[in-house]
């Protein structure tokens, strides 16, 4: 009987012990080139590495993140199709409309892995320099300036709405599959604002073709010294993150979840 006790106990430790045995898929919801991308890949490059396995990312972008998102709900619960997920397919999109997926209830909760704070940038045609300019030039012209997001209901999105309650200026949404494809319209000026992530936006503020006015974080960022946080530039209620996490669909084993 303590034989048979103690091979019932190993069995499930010995199965577990062996994942993983093939390449694991991380989705990332959103475009290649966007933070959720580069965060993702990070991660997917680092966990590869621990666990001895290629962790392949896929790109699965459309409706705000949720496409990707429901994708991994309705996978097989294995632990070989993970989700990179973010404030905007788990807290904000769920909150904001009936999606396709529970952010609860159809994942299985892995880890927190980043907090990414966000920045104002504005067309490098947009002849202002300032949050306090670019308040002035958009209330001279209502409804004549747009900004855009990386879909309804993201984070990128209601960070400009909360900029249009706070100032009072009227600004038109422009959605996008991901912020990175509206780059080119911003550095040619068809779109005159963005909200979007440190981490993804750096490469195009050094280009040139994104121009940083703010920051919102407790402080100035090492990356941008000279670009000041929105209390600095007299918006202290703006204080917004976007956070990264990992799931796996709901009913992936806990031993599983805990060994990644």
């Amino acid at each position: 009987m303590r034989f048979l006790a103690a091979l019932l106990l190993a069995l499930p430790l010995t199965a577990f012990s062996q994942y993983p045995q093939r390449a694991i898929k991380l989705i990332v919801p959103f475009p290649p080139a966007g933070a959720t991308d580069i965060v993702g890949r990070i991660v997917a490059q680092k966990l590869g590495e621990r666990l001895g396995q290629a962790v392949v990312v896929e790109n699965r972008p459309g409706a705000g993140g949720s496409i990707g998102s429901d994708l991994v709900a309705k996978s097989p619960p294995d632990g070989y199709t993970l989700l990179m997920a973010t404030s905007s397919t788990h807290s904000i999109g769920p909150a904001l409309q009936k999606l396709p997926y529970d952010p609860i209830r159809d994942f299985a909760a892995i880890t927190h892995v980043a907090d990414v704070p966000n920045v104002l940038v504005v067309s490098p045609k947009l002849p202002v320099t300032s949050v306090k300019e670019l308040i002035a030039y958009a209330k001279a012209r209502p409804g004549q300036l747009n900004y855009a997001s990386s879909g309804t209901g993201t984070i990128v999105h209601l960070n400009a709405e909360l900029f249009k309650m706070l100032t009072g200026v009227d600004i038109v949404h422009v959605p996008y599959k991901g912020t990175a494809l509206s780059i080119p319209d911003l550095a040619n000026g068809s779109i005159a604002m963005l909200f979007d992530s440190l981490a993804s936006v750096m490469p195009n503020i050094r280009a040139g073709t994104a121009k940083p006015i703010a920051l919102n974080a407790v402080r100035r960022s090492a990356l941008l010294p000279e670009v000041p946080t929105f209390a600095e530039a007299g918006l202290p209620a703006f204080d917004r993150y976007t956070w990264f996490g990992m799931f796996a669909p709901a009913g992936t084993p806990a031993e599983i979840v805990r060994r990644i």
